[in-house]
């Protein structure tokens, strides 16, 4: 350890002299308060220090302590249902120990529980052989999730000893022989956030994120252990699509990163989460959630290491073999944060003022999400699905955050600011968004459907960019000069955007949609344009068709609103599709 003394103070960066031996991202005690502080650049002797927590008042001449130790964070049982800062600062356990609603600065807390027993079942003897990685024990962390203890990632021997029983997470449940001597294992291993946890090999995503949101999940899917980004501007519910993926994914373990946006989102997530059944597992959702909040009040520097913070917890449940979804909100904060770091720092700045180096900060975190085959014996893998929010002022994307992120992610959900202004949701841009996840995806759900979903998929497509070219010669000459055909296609098109791509997340029925349910939605509404279409070929005019399939077509609105245990009713309406245009084929040649 070293001791210095503060020469400088900008805000939430402190420079120090005299801290001989220190190192890059060493934590650092600052002034006689203990403020929490990050060495982020070192010349010699002198450091400058990021500090996560206000530094009003501290000033010249007062010391400064290395720790020895990078930024890390506790893993453990534990860490499911809890809410930390950007620094794993537990906020429930603040409050209660401080009597304060604020972070009270200086106030050390573990991040942990170390009181707490957990029931250790070991899944190995005395005499096994063992290496990085292998689980040589559960414990029952919540209802939904069983925690695997592993063997740390630098422990490699024979088991000396090992037990069941009840532990608190400090206490030693395995006790390995290694070359080095006797390594005690503990149930919590701490790891530091900068630094990504090693892994077997990365495998290319080939299963699909199933979300419930039918304009994701059809158009421009995301595969689990992929990348997705979604910018928009304000009020186009980018916050609102990461809260229904959190509750509706199908995966095992959520992460939600509230990096700098404001408080009352994250109260949302707060309020609504311990409320909402899990569909798999019949438990509150926050028994499989944790929840990293930094708002935009909180300190600046703290939001950076948040999303650090938040993978490496996401890391960890991916070496257990866990399905992981990690959802950033916003990353636009987390680049404002690196933007005025670097500005005290007077570093050359890039495009508006960011760093040079945001696009490979950027890059450094969305690389470390990805579908691994992990550390210890047997096939287990494991897979992280990181989701980010941008921000971009006015929603321009051409902006230096949206675009940096654009060259990682291979999903773009594009917000558009007329859809939401009309009051479409989720206002996700099917002519502007992609997925390069799409072929791949929809070979998949070929096989899991077993139909033709991916040729379903691309005539909805074609239908709607189609819709997009007869708009505009409605607005030069009227929708009257469009040929009988048109009308069908512009009319079935209308009903893809409102019927299907339309989605109330409020509603406890539309809210979340199966791929079967979705599939028969969309198998329903196709068909009923390509009868309507024969239908016109074989004499029929388009108003004898619309007047004769109104309340078929008011079924097909509603569609949407069956429940998931009445599905079965789309097929009904599937096979009216069929009668229902006939008659009218027949009534027309009649007359």
């Amino acid at each position: 350890m070293a001791v210095g003394t503060i020469t400088k103070v900008s805000g939430p960066l402190v420079t120090a002299s005299g801290l001989q031996g220190a190192k890059i991202n060493e934590i650092c005690k600052v002034s006689e308060k203990g403020l929490i502080g990050e060495i982020i650049e070192l010349n010699n002797d002198v450091a400058s220090i990021q500090v996560y927590e206000e530094t009003a008042g501290v000033g010249p001449g007062e010391p400064v302590e290395t720790t020895g130790a990078p930024l890390s964070v506790e893993l453990a049982p534990g860490l499911l249902t809890e809410m930390f800062d950007g620094i794993q600062r537990p906020l429930d356990t603040f409050m209660k120990q401080t009597d304060s609603d604020f972070i009270e600065r200086g106030t050390e807390i573990n991040p942990l529980d170390r009181q707490k027993e957990w029931t250790f079942v070991p899944k190995k003897s005395v005499g096994d052989q063992v290496a990085p990685g292998d689980i040589i024990g559960v414990v029952q962390e919540t209802k939904a999730i069983e925690h695997r203890v592993m063997v740390p990632n630098d422990v490699t021997g024979t088991i000396k000893d090992i037990q069941s029983g009840n532990y608190t997470i400090t206490e030693t449940v395995c006790v390995v022989d290694t070359d080095e001597g006797e390594r005690k294992v503990a149930l919590m291993q701490k790891w530091p956030i900068r630094t990504p946890r090693p892994y077997k090999n990365k495998v290319t995503p080939g299963e699909p994120l199933i979300t419930g949101q039918r304009v994701i999940d059809t158009f421009f899917p995301v595969a689990k252990g992929g990348t997705a980004a979604v910018p928009g501007p304000f009020g186009a519910g980018k916050t609102i699509i990461q809260h229904q993926i959190a509750k509706w994914a199908d995966v095992d373990i959520v992460v939600y990163v509230g990096c700098g946006e404001r408080g009352n989102e994250m109260k949302d997530v707060i309020d609504e989460f311990p409320e909402l059944i899990d569909p798999v597992t019949g438990e509150s959702l926050m028994q499989r959630t944790v929840l990293i909040a930094n708002t935009s009040n909180m300190p600046v520097s703290a939001r950076e290491a948040s999303i650090y913070t938040g993978m490496t917890i996401a890391e960890y449940y991916k070496d257990m073999g866990y399905n992981v979804a990690i959802m950033a909100d916003s990353t636009s904060r987390w680049a404002e944060a690196l933007r005025e770091m670097s500005g005290r720092l007077q570093e050359i700045p890039g495009d508006e003022g960011y760093p040079a180096y945001l696009g490979s900060r950027i890059a450094e975190y969305y690389e470390r999400a990805g579908k691994f085959s992990v550390l210890g014996e047997g096939e287990r893998e494991g897979s992280i699905t990181a989701i980010g929010a941008v921000s971009p002022a006015g929603g321009d994307v051409s902006e230096p955050v949206t675009q940096n992120t654009l060259r990682i992610v291979k999903v773009f959900w594009d917000l558009d600011a007329s859809l939401s202004q009309k009051r479409h949701f989720p206002a996700i841009s099917w002519t502007e968004s992609y997925s390069l996840y799409d072929d791949q995806l929809k070979e998949y759900m070929d096989s899991v459907l077993g139909a033709n979903w991916s040729k379903m998929v691309d005539k909805a497509m074609a239908l709607l960019q189609e819709e997009s070219r007869l708009d505009e010669i409605v607005q030069l000459v009227g929708v009257d000069a469009l040929s009988q055909k048109d009308r069908i296609t512009m009319n079935t098109a209308r009903s893809l955007r409102q019927d299907y791509l339309q989605q109330d997340a409020f509603d406890d029925v539309d809210t979340f949609t199966s791929r079967t349910k979705q599939f028969r939605l969309l198998r329903n509404i196709l068909d009923f344009h390509k009868k309507t279409q024969e239908a016109v070929q074989l004499g029929s005019y388009y108003n004898e068709i619309m007047e004769g399939t109104t309340q078929l077509r008011e079924q097909i609105a509603r569609s949407k609103y069956i429940s998931e245990d009445d599905i079965d009713q789309l097929d009904t309406i599937y096979n009216d599709i069929d009668q229902t245009v006939q008659e009218i084929v027949e009534k027309g040649g009649m007359d």
